[in-house]
């Protein structure tokens, strides 16, 4: 089983039980939008982060309208689902969002996918949040 295998699962067994990336009430937990700032530290800095929960990871891109549904092909490979949220100047503001645990590491990782990715398109990245039901009303049960 390949590293891309293994974060998928990894991915669809933290989903827990009503947990998706449309689940009202969820609150911000983490917010990373300053490239020079430790994955780390963003979630160490974080008293609403529940490490054992599932979170929604919401990464902030902005893409040329023209590579839209480039972008959400290949998004799609590893279960994110590219949202468009409107026009910024000549570019496409959009989310690409996924439920998981989050983890300093996998942050990191996938910061560095979407830079990458974005910067191949002619976009960019521009930062990454996380999402968690309010502190009391999360799953921690995730069935992992």
């Amino acid at each position: 089983m390949g590293l891309l295998d293994r974060l998928r699962d990894l991915a669809g067994k933290s989903k827990g039980p009503g947990l998706g990336v449309d689940t009202p009430g969820v609150e911000i937990i983490a917010e990373a939008f300053d490239p020079a700032e430790a994955d780390s530290s963003v979630l160490a800095r974080s008293p609403s982060w529940v490490a054992e929960a599932p979170a929604i990871l919401r990464h902030h891109l902005k893409l040329p309208p023209g590579k839209v549904a480039e972008a959400t092909s290949i998004l799609a490979q590893d279960g994110w689902e590219l949202r468009e949220q409107g026009p910024d100047g000549g570019f496409t503001l959009a989310h690409a969002v996924r439920v998981q645990l989050l983890d300093a590491l996998h942050c990191a990782q996938e910061r560095s996918r979407m830079a990458g990715l974005a910067q191949r398109l002619g976009g960019d990245s521009l930062g990454w949040d996380a999402l968690q039901p309010p502190t009391g009303t999360r799953d921690v049960g995730h069935g992992g």
